[in-house]
């Protein structure tokens, strides 16, 4: 993120956390069961610690994260729930996990070892949870690797079994067949370890929540949802019943100069785009170093007075160009909103997804990690 400073920049993300505290209890509600509130990637782009705040002040009592340093950021500005480690933890790192009192996810022996020998050193008996692989190829144990595993981890006493987790590669396709096989595959795997020892059950992420509620297990594990976006898009969205997510992250910025070209002008870096007539373009400062994708030339738009106006020409580093031929009084300093709300016209991450061949997460983290954020109504 954009280091701040006195001087504010063109750009602004706004963050509204009655739009997160929205989503965990529609999250909530859904799954009937404890939430455990996804914040890795800096929460999706939407600021990691004031994020987990957010869930926390509504109710959320454990976190996710992929790295430890993650976890020590989140701890250090005075979360206090559980916080697991998706990826694990190097070595190294172990006397952190005990510092901070920190939940790793295992999928290595070694791993466990490692813990224990600290553990014990400490006098301390720490929970794990198991990474199993269900069908993802992914992280986690395979079927035949499960029973070794427990062999060793019930020869040391410094560690027990919290939880047993997998992860869905098709949840946010509601048509999937997979993710059932893979629910299947996950609850025989669950039903062997428990039967030795006893650990909550989580696999369901946000596709899992909305598509297949019947995989919620005694833990949901959401991410974009909490963020207000569907695993499937915009799909998702007209399928939801009731109250629906809310987007909580806004990206504005402004107009900072407009000029009149001629016929047969070229725009930007290589001439990809040729005005056909005389038009109006309003110079932007935005551009791929702010997370707006230079995939998004000539496919992206802009909303401005509240109309959209077209991205014409290669996004630049710092810059990129609207027209806005079509829309009359644009001056210097009026706002653009590039992700968010003006007037009647909506722009979603989905649909900036869709110009540039991705997905809403990426989008999200692109611009959430590439601007300053404020979070609006700072009242949690």
């Amino acid at each position: 993120m954009k280091v701040s400073s006195t001087a504010r920049s063109y750009n602004r993300v706004s963050i509204s956390p009655k739009a997160l505290r929205h989503n965990f209890r529609i999250i909530q509600k859904k799954a009937g069961v404890a939430v455990l509130a996804m914040v890795k990637a800096d929460g999706y782009g939407h600021d990691m610690a004031r994020a987990a705040e957010v869930f926390a002040a509504a109710g959320c009592k454990t976190f996710g994260v992929a790295e430890i340093d993650e976890a020590v950021t989140l701890r250090k500005a005075g979360i206090r729930g559980e916080i697991l480690i998706m990826l694990g933890f190097m070595h190294e790192h172990v006397n952190l996990v005990l510092q901070y009192d920190l939940t790793p996810v295992v999928f290595r022996i070694e791993t466990a070892e490692c813990l224990a020998n600290a553990a014990v050193k400490a006098g301390r008996r720490i929970g794990i949870h198991l990474k199993v692989d269900s069908g993802m190829s992914r992280l986690g144990l395979l079927p035949e690797q499960v029973d070794a595993f427990l062999d060793r981890m019930c020869s040391l006493p410094s560690l027990y079994l919290a939880g047993i987790v997998s992860h869905f590669s098709q949840a946010d396709d509601p048509d999937s067949d997979n993710t059932g096989k893979s629910y299947d595959s996950y609850t025989a795997m669950c039903d062997r370890i428990n039967a030795r020892c006893d650990g909550i059950r989580h696999i369901a992420n946000s596709g899992g929540v909305f598509n297949f509620p019947e995989t919620c297990g005694d833990m949901v594990r959401p991410g974009i949802s909490l963020y207000g976006y569907y695993p499937d898009g915009e799909e998702g969205r007209r399928r939801a019943m009731g109250e629906k997510l809310l987007p909580a992250m806004s990206f504005t910025t402004q107009v900072l100069q407009v000029k009149t070209v001629p016929a047969g002008a070229g725009v930007s870096y290589g001439h990809t785009y040729i005005t056909p007539a005389a038009a109006r373009l309003a110079i932007l400062p935005v551009g791929y170093e702010d997370g707006y994708l230079r995939s998004l030339s000539n496919r992206g738009e802009v909303l401005i007075r509240g109309r959209r106006a077209p991205i014409r020409g290669r996004i630049c580093m710092n810059m990129c160009m609207a027209d806005i031929s079509d829309i009359e009084g644009v001056m210097p300093g009026d706002e653009v909103v590039v992700l968010g709300r003006q007037g009647q016209e909506l722009i979603t991450a989905d649909e900036i997804a869709a110009w540039a061949g991705t997905i809403s997460y990426e989008v999200l983290c692109l611009i959430g990690n590439n601007n300053e954020r404020t979070y609006i109504n700072e009242e949690i």
